[in-house]
């Protein structure tokens, strides 16, 4: 497998990067950012004048200073910015140990002896230990994977000129690993966490996230299992990591038997609970009848339940008691336990702050070339797009205002918009109601007992804090509407009338909901205590009011394409977007969980040019309806794009192609690949991720 191309990023001050980065690392909260590599170059004519670029790059050895200096070296063959007019000096490596919160530097002159230290974060030099370079190791497998795009392209363009290399790529290389894993893992909880997790633990943080992720890409069960159980003996709660894996590996009777052991020692053990609902709440999915889903869902939401009592300020526990009730479709639940979800703000991963570059150079190796994919850059930038879709807050959601939000969307897709706001207003307090009741009532019925939405949603007892009211204007269908819905040809989109406001005839706009700080304001000052038709609603958290907003105005652009798309059809005409436009339809439609659609304007998007996200997102559809040969199309020019980018490695497309490969077997799927018409050189990157299952003996590579 030939090594992707080299980006260089040339410095306007020499060695700044290196500066910069060092200046960052008391910033630095999480796994911290891709290992850089900054070369000193000279001209061949002129050894007065030096000049420094840099890049910077995952997945490469980072167990020694020998193997860092290795990569170095490698690099001296690849003059590709300033050709065969330049050499290179010296390298530096640069590798931050997020255990000891260092940064362990190499320094290799050419020619010279290699030197290795540690910078910490005020700058001062340290020796570089083999512990350190141990914890080293590790960080940069779980940066490898951290940093690793899915195939969308979106990890890709957030940093500019990153290599992405596989760090485990034989049974070799995954002893080395998972013998690190196995002498840090007690330690892995002062690495951080996802950002949906509130206090990180010894199961449940960044060095957890990434075994998980290996096992599931590369099918190596055996291996966790083996790992987990070891680590058991020492402490309980691995227990959950260990069923995690089982499962993976359908091993579900073991995996239930572990779990069901555990707890016996450890009942209150969150993530042991959340683990029973998750496992439970997919079983439901799969019941053959439904009394055998109704028994598991109500197993499940015994399981949620007990795990908020456990961990009631970790947001996890509380989406999860929400998906059960959604299953369930007890909407009113579910609504009051999405709002009694603790809300953390989005922590990104740590990137690289670097100066202004004086140039950048992103070269293109042959191997990468496919024209439907050279192409995509340049038209890219030239694309108009309506400004309306380019401030539709949802896309940017990330952490657990993300999964809330897909929650929310799931009811809306399970009972739609007009019934859903039924539902919020008989749960939470409405603005207009509040007022009318606040004037309405004079008497005061004092209440000292301080409550929390946590503990309401919990026991599903109603707050006195909280005024009641019913807002059934709320859920009204105008007669319009109606008329339009009988006349309407079965399975044809009814045509909402845009009003002079630009809202939607048929999609009414949330009304607001009381600001809960006005309540409580209202409340201090005595002027409202007890509101009898009130009493038992609770009051909307703003950030959950905030998020109707959102998903009214996703629904509000959504209705308006749908309809001219209609419209369009009717009168036999082209309904023209640019490419950029039809795959932001695409994503809106996926937010909204409306997958035919979401297909259709990824379609759209891809028959103008090549878009990644697009690609992605028809790629899920593929998987699932276990469409082979699209699948094995889609794969082909992700990984090739990927390629093109520098990145040889992305987990979420190996998964792809060890499930293929399971389900099919090796030879037929690299009989499919190899029968596509497309250049050899382009596939044999997806050759090369084929050979890595059957390196790793996965499941459908015998014979």
């Amino acid at each position: 497998m030939v090594a992707p191309a080299v980006p260089e990023i040339n410095e306007e001050i020499l060695a700044e990067s290196i500066d910069a980065r060092t200046d960052s690392l008391a910033s630095l909260r999480e796994l911290g950012p891709p290992d850089l590599v900054h070369l000193l170059k000279q001209p061949v004519r002129n050894a007065g004048k030096q000049f420094g670029v840099y890049h910077h790059v995952t997945g490469v050895d980072a167990s020694s200073s020998a193997s860092l200096a290795a990569y170095i070296n490698t690099l001296t063959y690849k003059e590709f910015g300033h050709s065969a007019t330049t050499k290179t000096v010296e390298g530096t490596y640069c590798c931050y140990n997020a255990f000891s919160r260092v940064d362990m530097r190499v320094h290799a002159p050419f020619p010279g002896s290699v030197e290795s230290y540690a910078v910490n974060d005020r700058g001062e030099r340290l020796k570089a230990t083999e512990e350190l370079w141990l914890e080293t190791y590790l960080c940069s497998v779980l940066r490898a994977y951290s940093y690793a795009d899915d195939g969308t392209g979106e990890t890709i363009r957030k940093i500019i000129g990153v290599r992405r290399f596989n760090p485990v790529t034989n049974t070799e290389t995954e002893h080395r690993f998972l013998s690190a894993a196995e002498q840090l893992f007690f330690r892995g909880w002062t690495l951080g966490s996802d950002s949906v997790v509130q206090v990180p633990n010894i199961v449940s943080n960044h060095l957890t996230t990434g075994l998980l992720k290996y096992f599931q890409t590369t099918g190596r069960y055996a291996s966790g299992i083996n790992l987990f159980e070891k680590l058991r003996t020492q402490n309980t709660e691995v227990a959950s990591l260990l069923a995690k894996v089982l499962f993976m590996g359908n091993e579900e009777v073991e995996g239930v038997q572990v779990l069901h052991s555990a707890l016996k020692e450890s009942a209150m053990d969150y993530v042991m609970l959340d683990t029973q609902a998750e496992f439970l709440l997919k079983k439901a999915e799969s019941a053959l009848t439904p009394e055998s889903k109704e028994e598991r869902l109500r197993m499940a939401l015994g399981c949620a339940d007990r795990s908020t009592i456990a961990a009631p300020s970790e947001f996890g526990t509380w989406a999860r008691l929400a998906q059960v009730y959604v299953a369930m479709e007890d909407w009113e639940n579910a609504l009051t336990i999405l709002n009694s979800c603790p809300m953390f703000t989005y922590q990104d991963k740590d990137a690289p702050v670097m100066p202004e570059p004086k140039d950048v150079i992103l070269p293109t190796l042959p191997e990468a070339r496919l024209d439907e994919i050279d192409s995509e850059p340049e038209s890219r930038y030239s694309e108009q797009v309506d400004p309306s879709l380019l401030n539709l807050r949802a896309a940017a959601y990330r952490g657990t205002f993300k999964q809330a939000y897909s929650i929310l969307t799931e009811m809306t897709a399970k009972i739609g918009w007009d019934q859903l706001l039924k539902i919020r207003s008989n749960v939470f307090v409405m603005e207009d109601e509040y007022r009318v009741e606040k004037q309405q009532e004079s008497g005061l019925h004092p209440y000292s007992v301080k409550r929390t939405a946590s503990t309401d949603g919990l026991r599903g007892t109603p707050d006195p804090t909280a005024p009641n009211g019913n807002d059934d204007a709320a859920s009204e269908v105008s007669e319009e509407d109606k008329e339009k819905e009988a006349q309407a040809p079965e399975g044809e989109p009814i045509a909402p009338t845009l009003t002079p406001n630009g809202d939607i005839e048929g999609l009414e706009r949330p009304p607001s909901a009381i600001d809960p700080d006005e309540a409580k304001k209202d409340k201090e000052n005595g002027d409202e205590e007890h509101f009898t038709r009130l009493n038992n609603k609770r009051l909307c958290e703003r950030w959950l009011d905030s998020l109707f907003m959102v998903l009214y105005e996703d629904l509000r652009v959504y209705t308006i394409w749908r309809t001219q798309m209609a419209q369009y059809r009717a009168q036999s005409m082209q309904y023209k977007k640019s490419a950029e436009e039809w795959e932001i339809l695409g994503s809106l439609a996926d937010r909204l969980q409306h997958t035919d659609e979401a297909v259709e304007a990824y379609r759209a998007c891809l028959s103008i040019r090549f878009s990644p996200k697009a690609l992605s997102g028809i790629l899920k559809v593929f998987e699932s309806n276990r469409n082979t040969r699209e699948t094995v199309a889609a794969t082909i020019r992700l990984v090739t794009w990927q390629y093109r980018w520098y990145s040889e490695f992305s987990p979420d497309l190996l998964h792809t192609i060890r499930m293929l490969i399971e389900d099919e077997g090796a030879v037929k799927v690299r009989s499919i690949i190899q029968a596509t018409n497309l250049p050899q050189n382009v596939l044999d990157l997806t050759h090369h991720y084929a050979a890595l299952c059957a390196t790793f003996r996965s499941s459908g590579t015998e014979g």
